[in-house]
């Protein structure tokens, strides 16, 4: 009788088109219930990444969501409040291969119920926008001046220089808006550039994935190429996801990491390291420990009062002195992976 030897093999890598039956049939099936907006919410971004990325999905991947996509019609009359999510599942499923063409008609309806003018961000009136365009819909709410107006927001780089998840993320899905989501050039000028670099230097200072995988996609719609340190984080990130498979019940995971990374390492080419998804109920667990050097260089900057200075190099020592080696370190990296750090850091000391 032959001794056999388990041995710790690791998941075989995929590409995402190899991922994304699994990923459709979790999402839809095993996570959430279909009146859950969370459920909305996370099918909606599954399908926009596959449909931008113009990831194969064969027809048999989208059963799950034949029975949502026929009733979309009834939900969407029924709750107006979630047109978004609604017209962008079913333009996204459309799109991807399931049969039917009513999604046309659809945005007609909520352009003609005037669903946009509730919306009281020039944000959500840029997606509605984008949304109805989809099948040649104007969309009314969307004035002459929407686009002038988002781009003097995202031109003030001052207001990225200092964390703000909220404007950080309104200033990564204002590019993707404006660049129909890499499909065009959208024309952004110096300033929306440095403001992105900024959101950058701030996302891997605090080593927030989610967020600097947004700027890398940002940054390569708008024909640029993000820094090689950057990539690399989102590519480790990716890597170091486990997709484990739980009993079904309340989920709170980094299921939005996942996401936005696959999408920034297609973009960019890396795309043969995600881990194979599982059968059933599964949530997204990041093993890769990430320590964060944006609240110890902050912390500093507080202590030092009146002697706080905006020039880095007369800072510079005094921060170092005061972080632990894995803040120093992601400090380090942070100044190697761009050359604006000491004009971001004029802002950021708030000296």
């Amino acid at each position: 009788m032959s001794n056999v030897i388990a041995l710790n093999v690791p998941p075989r890598r995929q590409r995402l088109d190899e991922r994304a039956e699994g990923l459709i049939d979790l999402f839809a099936t095993q996570r959430r219930l279909q009146d859950d907006v969370f459920w909305l919410k996370e099918n909606a971004e599954l399908l926009s990444i596959l449909e931008c990325t113009g990831t194969p999905v064969c027809a048999n991947a989208l059963a799950p969501h034949h029975d949502f996509y026929n009733k979309l019609a009834e939900r969407l009359q029924f709750f107006p409040q979630y047109y978004r999510f609604l017209l962008s599942i079913g333009l996204d499923l459309e799109d991807l291969g399931v049969p039917g063409t009513q999604m046309e008609e659809l945005c007609h309806w909520v352009a003609q119920q005037g669903v946009v003018d509730a919306e009281l961000s020039d944000l959500q009136r840029a997606e509605a926008r984008r949304l109805l365009a989809r099948r040649g819909v104007n969309c009314a709410a969307a004035d002459a001046g929407l686009d002038d107006r988002l781009r003097a927001f995202t031109a003030r780089h001052e207001t990225f220089a200092l964390p703000n998840k909220k404007a950080a993320y309104e200033l990564t899905h204002i590019v993707f808006y404006l660049s129909e989501y890499g499909r065009r050039d959208p024309g952004l000028d110096a300033m929306t550039l440095r403001s992105l670099e900024y959101v950058g230097i701030l996302a891997y200072l605090e080593q927030n994935i989610d967020l600097l995988a947004e700027v890398c996609v940002a940054l390569l719609q708008a024909g640029q190429q993000p820094a090689p340190i950057w990539i690399d984080a989102v590519r480790k990130s990716l890597a170091g996801f486990e997709i484990v498979t739980e009993p079904a019940g309340p989920v709170a995971d980094d299921y939005h990491e996942y996401l936005v990374a696959s999408w920034a390492m297609r973009a960019l080419g890396f795309d043969d390291i995600g881990g194979a998804v599982p059968y059933g109920p599964a949530i997204f667990k990041q093993s890769v420990e990430r320590p964060s050097a944006l609240r110890g260089v902050s912390a500093a900057l507080l202590g030092a009062a009146q002697t706080r200075n905006c020039d880095w190099g007369q800072m510079r020592d005094y921060i170092f002195d005061l972080l632990d080696d894995d803040a120093a370190f992601v400090l380090e990296t942070t100044i190697a992976s761009t050359s604006q750090f000491e004009p971001f850091f004029e802002l950021f000391a708030r000296a």
